[in-house]
């Protein structure tokens, strides 16, 4: 998986395609993301005694093909390539040519 937590990712399939946002968590072993505002669900959450009942909503898991990286100085969405650079492997941006990390 080339997205990583905290990348700005653009949707672009589904019913939030052309959304952007922050990816908040990933799970690499089901290959999902978690962005922010994208794919709301909503939670029932039952009443205990310290709280009561409410309904909760929060940003449910989209698959991470359905996502692509946002270049904020291309001011698009781009695929990501890799280079080593001093050793270590480097991500990069296809339409900037610019190290991502």
């Amino acid at each position: 998986m080339q997205i990583k937590k905290d990348d700005m990712v653009v949707v672009i399939a589904g019913k939030d395609k052309g959304k952007t946002g922050q990816v908040l968590r990933t799970i690499p072993k089901k290959n999902k993301v978690v962005v922010e505002g994208v794919n709301m669900q909503t939670k029932h959450a039952k009443a205990t005694r310290t709280s009561g009942s409410e309904i909760k909503h929060m940003e449910g898991p989209i698959d991470a093909s359905n996502v692509m990286f946002y270049d904020k100085e291309a001011k698009a969405a781009t695929r990501i390539g890799h280079k080593i650079e001093d050793g270590k492997k480097v991500r990069v941006s296809k339409k900037t040519g610019k190290t991502i990390d």
